[in-house]
């Protein structure tokens, strides 16, 4: 097989005519010569760090679609169904993806749970960690998202890391906001990469003592507007990654956004498809062909280098993607899961009047963090209520795995005017977490996910949503434009209830991620996630 156009050879940083010949799955040779074909061959593209659950379908469909945007890779993080089923969550995203081309390179969760903060579905300690790491199909120790316990030396934590250092597996890092000498003892704990940095002071800082930075543009977390210009300035120190890529996002595109975006921005066409195409591979010692001589056949067939419009996508010397359609047949998927309640009440929800301020979390759209505000809470009948004349509406979360007491607080920025929407794709731990305007709404709500054993909904009065995910309560097995319609459906519903934000879904799903500051909201009650203290 030969493939012939433009070629772009990213390791010479040069462009000629020539043939790509292809045997056995691997470049045989490349060779320079005229030809006909205006086409520009160059190799795919990687996402250097994504949880695949965020998608909300299953490795196979996500690459049906990612395939046909030119990505041929991803660093994927099994994180999220590891909080729900464990191990066998990451056997089953292993398995899952095994026939779906796409190379997937999963790493071993290392914070299951994610703090003790909280109540998940499973535990991965250090031993289990150093069990999966030895396998082949596990290319990584995933993000280190207990920087305190780097920082203080947690002997589970470091043991953690080590079983990584030893086998010659790379750890990635995660610390938002880390700066100076933090920064430098989590680093020097040989952490080598993050994706969390939000300002260009804090990327700077982590690289001065040589990590290395991954610009994150997903659904929900959006730092290329802040970092870009480190393409410039460290182009050899950076890569690109999506983190959390919603379905209806993903059919629009993904690293090919990225790879466009910069180019538009005037940054070298060379530094830019090296950081999306050639620095995952060496940091991370993947599988990945880069369009050399004895590499695996790996790359893709573009019609210029401003759109960037994918033709066709080769894993193995196989195309599998052509004119935005791939390869991959319909196919049944397992469903596995782990929810264990029965329906909730609207008296679960009350909580009881106080006379002083209290802190509410203010979500801030497109950003993990949170801030800080306090407010008097109104009270009838003795009963905290939302104020929603001025968006302070009540957010719960509810332990999915065992029947407990619902513990709740306020936030500011949802803007929903009547309603609820509640979600189980709630990081780290996944239960169900609902934000609405009255207790009734929220029972409601979060009884619709009871009944589909996870997902997402939203109800006001005159309507309601639900849109499944069986699979942990995180993913469906069904194809991503199904789910991808249905969640642009839900999205547009919840915004016609008043939400300005630009995810809601997504926005909501971080409202109980404890490990990223300020203010979060867990099973157990209000969290401070800096002070790492309940309010």
């Amino acid at each position: 097989m030969k493939v012939s156009g433009n070629i772009i050879d990213l390791h010479n940083r040069e462009i000629f005519k020539g043939t790509v010949h292809v045997s056995n799955g691997i470049v045989e040779s490349i060779v320079k010569e005229e030809v006909e074909s205006n086409n520009y061959i160059l190799p795919g593209f990687i996402d250097a760090h994504i949880h695949i659950e965020s998608s909300m379908v299953v490795p196979y469909e996500f690459a049906k679609i990612a395939l046909t945007h030119g990505t041929v890779a991803t660093i994927s993080d099994p994180h999220e169904i590891a909080n729900v089923m464990g191990i066998e969550g990451v056997h089953y995203m292993i398995e899952n993806a095994k026939d779906a081309n796409l190379k997937f390179h999963f790493g071993a969760p290392s914070c299951v749970p994610a703090t003790t903060f909280e109540t998940a579905g499973a535990v991965i300690d250090s031993e289990a960690v150093k069990e999966l790491l030895e396998l082949d199909e596990i290319h990584y120790l995933s993000e280190m998202m207990n920087y305190p316990g780097v920082l203080f030396q947690d002997e589970e934590v470091l043991r953690k890391i080590k079983a990584a250092h030893d086998i010659g597996k790379p750890v990635d890092g995660h610390a938002p906001g880390l700066k100076g000498e933090d920064a430098k003892k989590y680093i020097d704990a040989g952490i080598t990469t993050d994706h969390e940095c939000f300002t260009l002071e804090e990327a700077l800082d982590k690289l001065k003592y040589g990590m290395k930075i991954i610009i994150r543009e997903g659904s929900a977390a959006k730092n290329y507007n802040a970092l870009h210009t480190l393409i410039k300035s460290h182009p050899d120190k950076v890569m690109f990654c999506s983190d959390d890529k919603h379905p209806d996002n993903l059919l629009e595109g993904h690293i090919n956004q990225l790879v466009t975006r910069s180019l538009e921005l005037g940054y070298d066409l060379f530094d830019v498809l090296r950081i999306a195409c050639i620095h995952p591979v060496e940091h991370y010692n993947m599988k990945v062909g880069t369009l050399r001589a004895k590499d695996p056949a790996d790359f893709i067939v573009v019609d210029n280098l401003k759109q960037f419009t994918i033709l066709e996508t080769y894993i193995n010397g196989d195309l599998v993607s052509e004119n935005g359609k791939s390869v991959l047949s319909d196919k049944t998927h397992k469903v596995i899961n782990n929810f264990n309640i029965g329906a909730v009440s609207p008296d679960s929800f009350q909580k009881e009047g106080r006379e002083e301020a209290q802190p509410i979390i203010t979500a801030l759209d497109g950003e993990l963090i949170t801030e800080r505000l306090d407010v008097q809470i109104p009270v009838e009948h003795g009963l905290q209520v939302a104020d929603v004349a001025n968006d302070v509406l009540k957010i719960s979360v509810i332990n999915r795995y065992k029947n407990a007491p619902i513990h709740s607080g306020f936030i500011k920025n949802f803007n929903i005017k009547e309603g609820a929407i509640a979600s189980t794709v709630a990081h780290d731990s996944h239960n169900i977490i609902v934000v609405g305007t009255s207790d009734e709404y929220m029972s409601h709500a979060a009884n619709l996910l009871i009944e589909n054993r996870g997902g997402l909904s939203a109800v006001s009065s005159s309507e309601e949503k639900v849109i499944g995910l069986p699979v942990a309560g995180l993913m469906s097995d069904k194809s991503c434009q199904e789910i991808g319609e249905s969640y642009a459906e839900i999205d547009k519903f919840v915004k016609s209830m008043g939400c300005q934000l630009t995810a809601p879904y997504m926005t909501l799903s971080f409202m109980a991620l404890l490990v990223i500051p300020k203010i979060k909201m867990s099973d157990l009650g209000l969290f401070d996630a800096e002070k790492f203290e309940f309010l």
